[in-house]
């Protein structure tokens, strides 16, 4: 069989961390950014964990 290969657009969005989780960045801090509140665009800047929910459709992508 072929090889498995990795989701080129997943390898650039996803981090494996040394425990196994999975981080990503948040969405909606590139443009209009005017109307948003610096509290809220402060806490956008930050990474966070991938949910549950997606953990299995994101270890797919990234062949884990």
């Amino acid at each position: 069989m072929p090889k498995m290969k990795t989701k080129s657009s997943a390898k650039k969005r996803f981090v494996v961390t040394g425990s196994g989780k999975i981080k990503r960045k948040h969405a909606f801090k590139r443009h209009i950014l005017t109307k948003k509140a610096t509290a809220r665009k402060r806490a956008l800047t930050k990474d966070a964990l991938v949910h549950d929910a997606d953990l299995n459709n994101v270890k797919n992508m990234l062949c884990l």
